[in-house]
């Protein structure tokens, strides 16, 4: 399974410029938990996820206008559409995230969460185990593959 198969192509993005505030107001309007930070050419540079917001700006009592680029977790790890799933999941491990921004070229073209590899592949139980190692930041072994 490709990932352009399970992609959730509505990505809600934000200038690095954006304040901490008009973000979460973003996240809560949309019901999302990250907003990709893009460039003015609409390249995705970072992400800024609910708990960036909560941990490395709110928690810190930095101001509410703060701009979101200067606080967005960098490096930006993507996927590509044609990227198999288990290459995305074992990606997603390895750096310990959660959401994998998918693009074509330097266009953001979908996101991959782990909401989305449990729902659109019905197996909870991977996503369940992927959460997890994602959490203790173990490599996981080929879930997607079959088995024999």
């Amino acid at each position: 399974m490709q990932l352009s198969e399970i992609m959730t192509s509505g990505v809600i993005t934000a200038a690095p410029e954006e304040s901490a505030v008009s973000v979460a107001r973003m996240m809560r309007d949309h019901r999302v938990g990250s907003v990709v930070v893009v460039d003015p050419a609409g390249s995705p540079v970072a992400m800024v996820t609910d708990r960036d917001l909560a941990v490395r700006i709110f928690a810190e009592g930095l101001d509410p206008e703060v701009r979101v680029g200067d606080h967005a977790s960098r490096p930006l790890i993507c996927g590509e559409p044609a990227m198999e799933l288990d290459e995305a999941a074992a990606q997603m491990v390895q750096h310990r995230v959660r959401r994998l921004p998918v693009i074509e070229g330097d266009r953001l073209v979908g996101i991959v969460t782990l909401d989305d590899i449990a729902v659109r592949t019905g197996n909870l139980e991977i996503a369940q185990k992927m959460t997890a190692e994602v959490i203790e930041g173990a490599l996981p072994q080929f879930y997607f593959r079959e088995r024999g």
